[in-house]
């Protein structure tokens, strides 16, 4: 008779750090998607772009599993709303939309829910909460006619908190021993598996 072999979920700093590898290779594409763009040539920076979306929406995703125990509704919704940001981000390359529709409308959103996740969870710096969240409202200001005035200094705190996290999570990863606190605590209140 075959035993069944037990699944061992990967370490939660394995994960927080493959989660800001990720995030890191959603940067570089960014950045090089920019670069292209630079250079007049526009069919592959849009061909980067896809795949820098494609990174961001995988990040997301690792993110939903990496805050899951802090609040499972509040990491799942935030999960959504980057997921919805980088199809329409995607969309807009083709230009399907014959009027402008911003992913900042879903990315600010998402990037208040993970600062407040990361500001309730114990297994990160809070500060990098204060700064998710600074980024989240500093999107939302972007969609305002406020923008022209404010355009550097969003950009520059959007640029500083998502750079800063996703260098936390490689190099640093998350605490592992608040992790799993945080996790046993979620499947105590919630009485099944958290993860």
């Amino acid at each position: 008779m075959m035993k069944r072999a037990v699944e061992t979920p990967p370490s939660s700093r394995a994960r927080s750090r493959t989660t800001g590898v990720v995030y890191l290779l959603y940067f570089l594409t960014a950045i090089f998607a920019e670069f292209l763009n630079g250079r007049k040539l526009a069919a592959f920076s849009d061909a980067v772009n896809l795949i820098a979306f494609g990174f961001y929406a995988a990040t997301s995703i690792l993110f939903f599993y990496l805050f899951k125990p802090v609040n499972r509704r509040i990491s799942l919704i935030a999960a959504i709303c980057s997921i919805l940001g980088c199809i329409v981000g995607a969309l807009g390359i083709f230009s399907i939309f014959h009027f402008q529709f911003s992913p900042l409308i879903f990315f600010g959103p998402y990037c208040l829910l993970i600062g407040y996740l990361i500001f309730r969870s114990i297994f990160l710096p809070r500060i990098l909460g204060v700064l998710m969240i600074l980024a989240g409202l500093g999107w939302l200001v972007y969609l305002t006619p406020l923008a022209k005035y404010l355009t550097f200094s969003i950009e520059v705190i959007g640029i500083l908190a998502e750079g800063l996290l996703m260098l936390w999570l490689v190099v640093m990863g998350v605490n592992v021993q608040r992790w799993k606190e945080q996790a046993g605590a979620t499947k105590i209140q919630g009485g099944g598996n958290s993860y």
